[in-house]
């Protein structure tokens, strides 16, 4: 039995969600607990394949909620600790999210976003985004990283534990049902050998010795019976969020720096987006695209930057404004004229992008 899952580095061809389940190894997850929802399924089945040859652990509950809580309960006694799902398995799972967010609980969760309303729906979509970086009842408080391909699931895979545990809040990757299914070449590592160091974990329950005697007491509350009180903790959340946020906000940009036209998206609506730009500038276009890579904390001033030169805005996404509704607070005062392509659960092509863009000249 190999000690380590990852050996070197490899090139691989594989679906998006085996990508998932061979980062969660790489990153030396102890566990993932979870429930089966489409399009995320293999990320549980590969990593029940893999998981115990290198004595990992799988826990199967008996719905989405539970697997929330568990993977919550998971990180509590110290593992490092995952889990995954997609649309309504979302929704189910907010309740746990949100404590997380309270009570600073660095679970990761991995979302491969799925078409909505309601369920059944089992295809691509970006309509996960509002309810991944605002559900339940809170203040969003979360990490979210939106994957553009599978170098990125398998890179973010890896950083949302570090992140997580470094800074104490909930972790999400943002994929969909395009990443999860199709297949693309990758190179999967060893993190040690590129030089990344995973953040040790460490139980937050059951400490040795007596609370306020040998050790700090640990306050891990999810309950408030008075408004002062909530208003008290939630502030303390908030400045800490705010505080951090500098050091994990993360963006890419392409072709900007003399963009006229902007094309803001995320996520895999970028390559799109990418692709687009080419037969633009060779049309004497001179257009570029802004993506933040995290939704959460959002890159504000440098797409600010960006915007306030141009002379038009595109904000593009396979949903109806989820997206755009994130972004806008960061563009307020900004007067460039802006136009959007919206396709709710439908994907967008390059041509798409490249004839709205020469019919807003």
């Amino acid at each position: 039995m190999a000690n380590k899952p990852i050996q070197g580095e490899k090139r691989m061809f594989m679906t998006g969600n085996e990508v998932c389940a061979y980062a969660a190894l790489a990153a030396g997850a102890d566990i993932m607990y979870g429930y089966p929802i489409t399009p995320q399924n293999e990320i549980m089945h590969y990593w029940t394949r893999l998981a115990p040859k290198y004595n990992r652990s799988f826990l199967q509950t008996e719905d989405e909620i539970s697997a929330g809580f568990t993977t919550c309960g998971g990180v509590l006694s110290g593992k490092r600790a995952f889990t995954a799902t997609a649309g309504p398995g979302n929704t189910l799972m907010q309740e746990p999210m949100s404590m997380a967010e309270m009570m600073r609980i660095p679970a990761v969760f991995i979302i491969q976003q799925r078409g909505g309303p309601s369920t059944a729906t089992v295809i691509y979509s970006q309509q996960e985004v509002t309810m991944t970086c605002y559900g339940a009842n809170g203040e969003g408080l979360r990490i979210v990283y939106s994957t553009a391909n599978h170098q990125e699931l398998y890179d973010y895979t890896i950083k949302a534990f570090n992140t997580a545990w470094k800074y104490r809040f909930p972790t999400f990757v943002l994929g969909d049902g395009y990443q999860a299914k199709m297949r693309e070449s990758l190179t999967i590592y060893d993190p040690e050998l590129q030089g990344i160091q995973m953040v040790d974990t460490y139980p937050l329950v059951g400490l040795p010795g007596k609370a306020g005697a040998d050790r700090d007491p640990a306050h891990l509350r999810n309950t408030y019976n008075t408004e002062e009180e909530l208003y008290e903790v939630v502030k303390d959340l908030v400045t800490t969020y705010e505080k951090f946020a500098p050091e994990i906000v993360e963006h890419t940009t392409k072709e900007c720096d003399d963009a006229e036209v902007v094309i803001l998206c995320h996520g895999i609506v970028s390559r799109a987006a990418v692709e687009a730009i080419g037969e633009l500038r060779a049309a004497g276009i001179k257009a570029g695209m802004f993506r933040p890579i995290t939704l959460r904390p959002f890159p504000t001033a440098p797409l600010r930057n960006v915007v306030q030169k141009a002379k038009k805005l595109l904000i593009v996404e396979s949903a109806e404004g989820q997206f755009a509704r994130l972004a806008l607070p960061s563009l307020y005062g900004l007067t460039t004229p802006m136009e959007t392509i919206f396709k709710p659960g439908q994907g967008i092509t390059s041509d798409e992008i490249v004839k709205k863009i020469k019919d807003m000249a």
